[in-house]
């Protein structure tokens, strides 16, 4: 596989080209070694397109712990869909033992969820990256106006790449709407989380996510008890190093 590409151009070209053509750009490139994210949203049709492109299409997913039961539902209901292994990502038990047994199991109420995050999230995608070339994620400018509005279809990952490791990351759906996005999944009807009908938009561990009123943004139902503009948990820490 040809990795070697200048990924500003490559940006500028695929800027208004579809995902499909973005996802198909990164399959060229690093077929295999591309892994797709699935949170168990509304990502699911970032996966439909990959799987449609590549049946063997490599996907993980981050287990917390702490998502709803229709999450894991969900979940399970998406890898016999697709008949597709997915790769579950979960906390090392002792960093995690160890926070609970200092702080209990709801500190991030009181000290923000940085470091929740950071154990039940972070530490683990840093490990699954550390040994891939590439992923995809289901990033959508649309989703928070504070932090993803400038998200690019694909960039050098300033998050998780180190000296030694060039990581490079794709979001096919950058330019889609939410409204294109539910348009496709009714239009395919594609398996969606069962929250979705309880209000639930942007969904993640069932302490830190609830529904929205209407006209509310989607992510005010994340971490709602703390500032508005930096609703990130880590995971795409680099829109807050471009903003800032």
């Amino acid at each position: 596989m040809n990795h070697l590409f200048d990924v500003a151009e490559a940006a500028a070209t695929y800027a208004s080209k579809s995902p499909q053509e973005i996802l198909k750009f990164a399959f060229e490139h690093f077929g295999d070694d591309l892994w797709v994210s699935f949170s168990g949203a509304e990502d699911v049709v970032l996966l439909d397109m990959a799987w449609k492109l590549n049946k063997q299409v490599k996907v993980f997913t981050l287990d917390t712990g702490r998502l709803h039961p229709e999450t894991y539902r969900f979940i399970e209901q998406v890898r016999d869909h697709y008949s597709i292994a997915i790769d579950i990502l979960t906390p090392e038990r002792e960093p995690l033992e160890a926070m609970v047994k200092e702080k209990g199991l709801f500190s991030f109420y009181r000290d923000g969820h940085g470091e929740c995050c950071g154990i039940r999230k972070i530490a683990p995608l840093r490990r699954k990256l550390s040994t891939v070339k590439a992923w995809a994620t289901g990033q959508r400018r649309d989703q928070s106006p504070g932090t993803r509005s400038q998200v690019a279809t694909m960039e050098i990952d300033s998050a998780f790449s180190t000296p030694e490791h060039t990581l490079y990351k794709f979001n096919p759906l950058a330019q889609m709407t939410s409204e294109e996005v539910w348009g496709y999944i009714r239009m395919l009807e594609l398996p969606y989380n069962s929250l979705h009908e309880r209000g639930f938009i942007s969904i993640g561990c069932e302490p830190c996510t609830r529904p929205v009123l209407p006209n509310q943004h989607e992510r005010e139902g994340r971490w709602w008890w703390e500032e508005a503009t930096q609703k990130e948990c880590g995971l795409h820490a680099g829109n807050l190093i471009a903003k800032a």
